[in-house]
């Protein structure tokens, strides 16, 4: 640009200033961006303080003391002792101990299928629409929202030897929860009475999930109700079967009212799940380290377990028929 004398003046600065303008723009939205993150953020961390509070408290902070306790000799009334790793070989190569950890086994090895095909069956049954199926589900919940301590009571009423209803029916005595063969499977029964309620209920709620037109379509094609149970609702239900399985194996290992009304771990140790062996050891023997070597090593089944029912059902859980 030239004036009329000729001279070349400087050329406007307009890009720039818009530019400089744009840059302290964009600056101040991302410096107002980053406020609202954070304040988010603090707004979010606040919320989960509570409850990250109850988890360091009632179980980071109990775990630690329990993995402390398995170096110590205590028996609740003297001062701990250091013992180091022979409590913890000594506990694993106990044969009483080992006993406990193989009538566990065999419990779960009866309640846990027998929970949970009884539960799918109940579920089937009650989401086919009939008559008086909002009441049959109430009555199979309320054993599940019982106390099952006081469940327990009523059951040993019912199976005891002595005055017990069972026996006072058929006439003479039987002596289900006495019997080393028969006490076993007597406390299976009554947990299984107890919780089947729990697994039917998660598995009405995954077929009520399952798309009718999917179940429409197998029906026009002539898939009778076996084979559209078994090739379109039990795929469909493998989230729901995945979860019910690992509920149920660590609510079986962790059985204890029962057995504490029951039986007592008897006749003969045959009733003596880890769960009452841990609470037993404690404070009937007054070993409390060991106890928590044993409750460690629950632990540790336990987390071994569920991971491999995770990597069992983790390539076979579907959520659609795509």
């Amino acid at each position: 640009m030239q004036t009329q004398h000729g001279a070349r003046l400087p050329p406007a600065d307009h890009d720039s200033d818009a530019k400089k303008f744009r840059n302290r723009a964009g600056g101040e939205m991302r410096a107002v961006t980053k406020r609202r993150r954070t304040r988010a953020a603090l707004a979010g961390y606040a919320l989960l303080a509570p409850s990250a509070l109850g988890v360091l408290v009632f179980l980071v902070v109990p775990v630690c003391v329990v993995l402390w306790l398995t170096t110590q000799d205590w028996n609740m009334l003297d001062s701990p002792r250091f013992v180091g790793v022979d409590q913890i070989v000594d506990v694993l190569t106990d044969p009483t101990f080992l006993g406990s950890l193989g009538v566990t086994f065999l419990f779960i090895g009866i309640v846990v299928p027998a929970q949970i095909a009884i539960g799918m069956l109940l579920a089937v049954l009650l989401t086919k629409g009939v008559r008086g199926t909002i009441l049959f589900r109430t009555l199979i919940v309320i054993p599940w929202i019982s106390a099952p301590l006081a469940l327990g009571v009523v059951w040993k009423w019912i199976l005891a030897p002595t005055g017990g209803l069972l026996s006072a029916i058929v006439g003479y005595r039987l002596e289900i929860l006495v019997s080393p063969v028969w006490a076993l499977p007597a406390v299976a029964f009554v947990v299984l009475w107890n919780n089947v309620g729990y697994t039917s209920l998660f598995f009405i709620a995954g077929i009520m999930a399952v798309p009718p037109e999917i179940l429409e379509a197998a029906e026009i094609d002539g898939a009778g109700p076996l084979r559209t149970f078994w090739s379109i609702t039990l795929p469909l239900l493998r989230p729901t079967l995945f979860f019910v399985t690992v509920t149920t194996v660590i609510a079986a290992f962790n059985v204890f009212d029962q057995v504490y009304a029951l039986t007592g771990g008897g006749p003969q140790n045959r009733t003596s799940l880890l769960a009452w062996h841990i609470y037993a050891e404690a404070f009937e023997n007054g070993n409390l380290g060991r106890a928590c070597v044993m409750a460690a090593v629950m632990l540790i089944i336990l987390m071994s377990v569920t991971l491999v029912q995770h990597l069992y059902f983790r390539r076979r859980i579907t959520y659609d028929l795509s």
